[in-house]
């Protein structure tokens, strides 16, 4: 068993009982993310958190289920008079997650974990680093924390490592309620949510040292295209592919080789093995921490209350953040 998963198994759900239930949280937004992070910290005994929101309904909701504390007014007229906390989880729509993180840091807040994407331009996420170099900044990429994920760098370890990659992040289309979204994020949305599944498939073999990359059809919403293809070599000499088109089937997928298995990440959830000389694909076990969460929450939360882990670098920074962004903008062909 790998170091990490000794650390999901023991770490999270034994040490964070003795350090962890007397930490303060401050979660920024009432959302659906917003509640799921609060479902985590109740869970993991967290009971001093204080949850930010416009709108008293959405926050009193979430306060009433778990005991939580409701600020309304928006982060705008409340984070000033807050005392410095643990973390601050900030979980807004797309757009305001960067206003709202800046306003935490600059009043006060050092340690703060932003729903992913962070932004949708890269050079944001340079400004906001820029400005605050000596905080605890990290973008919440929780599917870089699956326990499969983990679980799967370390069967390839054992095989020798990964050969090579392919990829596919085909959105569904009918399922997109465009008028939910405000145009910018449309216009992004390969940054805004394929970069999921992109960020799982670089994390794996690594950043594109050459790529190549090609869009083609259209969508009045979409303007950079509807299909895309390419391909490159990793910074660990992985050679891989990806395939997408909006306008087919499919789904958001992974498959990785070895010299010895192949193995899928179909869906990014679960993990699959197909052995040489096989064409039968079989699940692979592996152990939950947390199996009534959203996956890679609670690791991720461990994470960044304890700021002195030595698995605290597996947290995405806000330098890896903006190196996704910038592989996507040449992926989708954003300019």
């Amino acid at each position: 068993m790998s170091n990490y998963l000794k650390m999901s198994y023991n770490y999270i759900k034994n040490i964070q009982k003795k350090h962890f239930t007397e930490k303060t949280v401050l979660i920024i937004g009432a959302g659906y993310i917003a509640e799921e992070y609060a479902k985590a910290l109740f869970l993991m005994g967290i009971k001093n958190v204080t949850i930010v929101s416009k709108s008293q309904k959405s926050s009193s909701k979430i306060c009433i289920s778990y005991g939580f504390k409701p600020l309304f007014g928006g982060y705008e007229n409340t984070l000033s008079d807050l005392p410095k906390m643990d973390l601050v989880i900030v979980a807004t729509s797309v757009l305001t997650l960067l206003p709202a993180a800046q306003y935490a840091l600059e009043t006060g807040q050092t340690n703060v974990l932003i729903e992913k994407p962070g932004s949708i331009y890269f050079q944001e996420l340079s400004t906001l680093s820029s400005k605050f170099p000596k905080s605890i900044i990290r973008i919440a990429y929780n599917r870089l924390q699956y326990p499969n994920f983990h679980f799967l760098k370390d069967l390839v370890a054992d095989e020798g490592g990964i050969t090579s990659c392919t990829f596919t992040f085909t959105e569904w289309l009918d399922r997109i309620d465009l008028t939910k979204y405000p145009t910018q994020i449309l216009e992004r949305w390969g940054i805004a949510n394929s970069l999921h599944v992109i960020s799982m498939a670089f994390e794996l073999i690594g950043l594109p040292k050459t790529l190549t990359s090609y869009q083609s059809g259209n969508l009045d919403w979409h303007p950079s295209g509807s299909i895309f293809t390419g391909s490159g070599i990793s910074e660990k000499n992985i050679p891989f592919s990806y395939h997408a088109d909006w306008n087919s089937s499919g789904r958001w997928g992974i498959e990785i080789m070895t010299n010895s298995n192949s193995y899928r990440l179909i869906p990014l959830e679960e993990l699959y093995l197909c052995k040489k000389n096989s064409t039968l694909w079989e699940k692979v076990p592996f152990e939950i921490p947390y199996p009534n969460l959203k996956q890679g929450l609670a690791e991720q939360l461990c994470l960044m209350l304890d700021t002195d882990s030595k698995y605290h670098n597996n947290l995405v920074s806000l330098e890896k953040s903006i190196q996704f962004n910038k592989i996507c903008e040449q992926i989708f062909g954003y300019s």
